[in-house]
């Protein structure tokens, strides 16, 4: 379908006749924030077949509809013709074109300058459950990451990308060659460096508006408070048993959510703990096994992808918290076989003789398990 187009100049000088067009706006929320046409109604894309009816007086009423670039708007203006309105013209190059050709702008109050409105996050801020509110949460929000290795790695990368104001890091390691094939936040330049240093200055240059707190130092029971109490939540990428029982054990003594995940071979889990009411780590383990009973992904070894996938689920299950939207793997246990390629989940429940997460109880304090402890958190 051929859509009429009109520039810039064109409509500048329709807009000043005494029967102008009537001027929509199709982009979304957070885009008319930064500038648009005046006069223009604003209609977004998705709410305009509904909407159109009531700002349109007839279908023969000339109307212009525009976007940030024009594509959007010849969609728009074909559905309106489609629909029966006959005289709908889009503008060339949008708003874009508008500037472009020196033409003046209005703004909903202040002209936004923060990093929120950065073009970055545009894909992020149109979808309805996150927009310009969510985008401030998430800005706002402070994750501690335990352990920047195979599942941190993808963790920290697309928190940073999603724009989270602050990323807490700790680990004592250094980079090794054996970490290369999983933990993508490192390059083979890096062996030898300090891990939380370097994955500071990938994860700053990834996205400015993330603050990266580097902890290069062992989490125990000594430093854990001091470190975690400034945080929301704790995403646990550690590999081994002393540091996740740990992890869970300050989580539910700041009374903050718990990402759990974990991999051994083809196969990891991922789940959600210490929410109100709901289980935390000691509810699934109880204890840890015995030392050298199950051997760590240095011993047993680790297809390089698969913490890719359950790094990626914590990621998703972290930023959801932050939102609030959806409904988190609290409460459940989420488990892939890469092998078969399938998705298990179990529900899980808070024991009721776990004298850890008991609301009632008195909580038994912070405990080291250093004989489990691996050597890549």
């Amino acid at each position: 379908m051929q859509i009429e187009e009109i520039d810039a100049n064109t409509l500048s000088t329709e807009l000043a006749s005494d029967s102008p067009p009537v001027l929509i706006d199709v982009r979304d929320d957070f885009e008319r924030q930064t500038a648009f046409i005046e006069p223009s109604l604003h209609i977004p894309k998705d709410e305009l077949p509904e909407r159109v009816q009531s700002a349109l007086s007839s279908f023969d009423r000339p109307v212009v509809l525009y976007c940030a670039k024009g594509q959007r708007s010849q969609m728009c203006a074909a559905t309106l013709t489609k629909l029966g309105y006959t005289h709908v013209r889009s503008l060339t190059g949008g708003i874009n074109s508008w500037q472009s050709s020196k033409k003046p702008v209005n703004h909903c109050g202040p002209t936004p300058s923060g990093p929120e409105w950065a073009p970055r996050y545009a894909r992020q801020l149109r979808i309805p459950e996150v927009g310009a509110a969510g985008q401030k949460k998430l800005l706002a929000a402070k994750v501690l990451l335990i352990g920047v290795g195979g599942l941190g790695s993808p963790v920290a990368l697309y928190l940073a990308a999603a724009g989270v104001g602050t990323l807490g890091l700790v680990d004592f390691d250094r980079v090794d060659e054996t970490n290369l094939h999983r933990q993508i936040l490192f390059r083979t330049k890096d062996i030898g460096a300090s891990k939380v240093e370097t994955a500071q200055a990938t994860l700053e240059a990834l996205n400015p508006d993330t603050h990266v707190i580097a902890h290069d130092e062992r989490f125990t029971r000594d430093n854990a408070e001091r470190i975690a109490q400034d945080y929301d939540l704790i995403v646990d990428g550690a590999d081994n048993f002393a540091t996740r029982y740990l992890a869970n054990d300050i989580c539910l003594l700041l009374k903050i959510p718990n990402v759990h995940g974990s991999i051994y071979r083809f196969e990891g889990q991922t789940s959600v703990f210490c929410t109100e009411g709901g289980a935390c780590y000691r509810c699934l383990y109880p204890e840890p096994p015995p030392a050298g009973l199950i051997p760590s992904c240095a011993e047993a070894g680790v297809l390089g992808v698969l913490p890719g996938v359950i790094g990626t689920l914590q990621a998703t299950e972290a930023i959801k918290i932050i939102l609030g939207v959806g409904h988190s793997l609290a409460g459940r246990l989420l488990r892939f076989d890469a092998l078969t390629m399938t998705f298990e989940t179990f529900t899980l429940t808070r024991r009721e003789d776990c004298e850890w997460c008991d609301p009632n109880g008195t909580f038994p304090g912070l405990s080291d398990y250093e004989e489990f402890c691996g050597t890549e958190p």
